[in-house]
């Protein structure tokens, strides 16, 4: 089987690459028979192989691409037309490069990577050759299509003509059903550095670990409040950056916690898993809609993770055997639950190790090839020769 893979969501630099989960998907596929192709954009047109998978490259400055794939798409009423302009020509040039591949490359079967520009191309192309079409949503993706006079009709037009429609996590596939009033998309997420984060070293008992961006609704506030509330008196490791830094370092001197705050705002991928290796337990309070991959992370090193009960974290934790949920935006329900946590005879090492069982059968690449082989397999049987 043969599958076209687009994608705009792709880093340009080989390291970026190595980590992407597209590429990751795809070497994987290999062992299930499936040769897979991907179409990304780059700085100028040409022909990569990384571990074996053929990339093609279409030309779009990197600008350009940034604004195609945010301001237009979004359509907001006040995009400027050069903004519009600049949309078409991604798309002008996504087309043209897919429809060489899909020409030179002969697929079975077209997966798109986000539905805007992704899966409006695959459309196209999938009508051109009259082969099908799997789209998958991943994180924000539905932001385009909840904004502005096109971003709904689009959408329904992506939906309509995919074979099968992924989401991955829950929360997303909720959300996308109550956009578009029809079946929720199937679940499957993206395959997570299963070499990469692994258990090592030894667990303290006293650093708890938050890894997110700086931003509004990812929880800094309520974790930091929550360890101001706690009775253990722990610190935690802050791993991330942000607009919002100065605020909450701020608001950490004003909860006396500053002295047991380390932020740490210039660490790289290849530094965090020695930060997930070394946590007591991995704090998650954002309230978003998709699966936090930290979570993911976590559990592949085998440390317990303690969350909010909301939106796709639920597809990673799952009270009581891989992690402990608590209410959402309930800072002292926090800090009772990491109490709990920390006063375990074995400090949730059982939880650590159930979660990174349940972690590699559902996030390793191996096994999340296996479950799109199936899909392109039902996605292929569903089609008309």
């Amino acid at each position: 089987m043969k599958v076209l893979f687009i994608t705009h969501s792709f880093s340009r630099s080989e390291g970026g690459v190595s980590a992407s989960p597209e590429l990751l998907l795809a070497t994987a596929l290999r062992d299930e028979g499936v040769e897979v192709l991907i179409l990304a954009p780059g700085p100028g047109e040409q022909s990569e192989d990384i571990n074996g998978i053929a990339i093609e490259r279409f030309p779009v400055p990197r600008r350009e691409m940034a604004r195609a794939t945010t301001q237009s798409a979004e359509d907001n009423t006040d995009a400027s037309w050069r903004s519009r302009i600049t949309t078409l020509r991604f798309l002008s040039a996504e087309f043209t490069s897919a429809v060489r591949a899909r020409r030179e490359f002969e697929p079975d079967l077209v997966h798109a990577h986000w539905w805007f520009p992704g899966g409006l191309v695959g459309t196209w192309v999938s009508a051109l050759g009259n082969v099908p079409l799997v789209t998958s949503l991943h994180r924000v993706d539905l932001r385009a299509a909840q904004a502005g006079a096109f971003g709904r009709p689009l959408f329904r037009h992506v939906m309509r003509h995919s074979a099968v429609v992924t989401a991955d996590s829950h929360g997303l596939a909720r959300k996308a059903k109550s956009t578009i009033g029809a079946q929720e998309p199937v679940v499957a997420p993206m395959p997570a550095r299963a070499d990469l984060y692994v258990p090592g070293g030894e667990r303290t008992t006293d650093r708890l670990l938050l890894v997110s961006d700086l931003d509004p609704d990812q929880g800094i506030e309520d974790s930091l409040r929550a360890l101001a509330l706690m009775r253990a008196k722990v610190s935690i490791d802050i791993v991330g950056q942000g607009p919002r830094e100065n605020e909450y370092r701020a608001l950490a001197e004003s909860l006396s916690v500053s002295a047991r705050v380390r932020w740490h705002t210039g660490t790289g991928a290849e530094d965090l898993p020695r930060f997930f290796q070394a946590a007591a337990a991995l704090v998650v309070p954002s309230l978003t809609d998709w699966l936090p991959p930290v979570a993911v992370h976590a559990l592949l090193c085998r440390t317990p993770v303690v969350a909010f009960d909301f939106g796709g974290v639920t597809d990673v934790i799952q009270h009581g055997r891989t992690g402990i949920l608590v209410p959402p935006g309930d800072s002292l329900a926090l800090s009772r639950a990491l109490d709990a946590l920390l006063a375990r005879s074995d400090a949730g090492a059982n939880l650590g190790e159930a979660g990174r069982m349940y972690a590699l059968a559902t996030f390793a690449p191996e096994s999340v090839a296996r479950r799109f082989a199936g899909i392109y397999r039902q996605a292929l049987a569903a089609s008309p020769p």
